[in-house]
């Protein structure tokens, strides 16, 4: 498995990956309607743009040319040294062959490599498999 560093240039792929997981991860969690404008909120073309240009970096897992995941962080959250986790999705059908835990380690990395003694993360109360997956 591969970790790229996503860039502008990505987007498409950050979005395709989004719009397959997306959908299933929450539809017993929020309604459609919620999906649909939260995607569009936070995975337009000019919303990620601008979370880019704003600190968020995006990585990609990638695996015989097929993309699997992604995973976006902010170093030094809030002028702190934290490293905040903003996304971490993986491909449903890929779910616990270890992507997850690859990327929560590659940002430990990255925090640890820029002087941020912490990760962060939020996720939705009611989305059981990603707070056991985190605890």
């Amino acid at each position: 498995m591969n970790i790229l560093k996503a860039t502008k240039d990505h987007i498409f792929i950050i979005r395709a990956l989004s719009d397959e997981i997306w959908p299933v991860t929450f539809k017993d969690i929020l309604p459609q309607e919620q999906i649909v404008y939260m995607m569009d909120m936070m995975y337009s073309q000019s919303s990620l743009e601008k979370q880019m240009d704003n600190g968020h970096h995006y990585l990609l897992a990638e695996e015989g040319g097929e993309y699997l995941g992604y995973v976006s962080y902010e170093l030094n959250y809030q002028n702190s040294d934290i490293t905040k986790i903003h996304k971490i999705y993986i491909l449903p059908s890929l779910q616990g062959k270890g992507i997850g835990h690859f990327f929560i380690e590659k940002a430990s990395a990255i925090a640890n490599e820029n002087n941020n003694a912490e990760l962060s993360l939020n996720v939705n109360r009611d989305n059981s498999k990603a707070i056991s997956f985190y605890e």
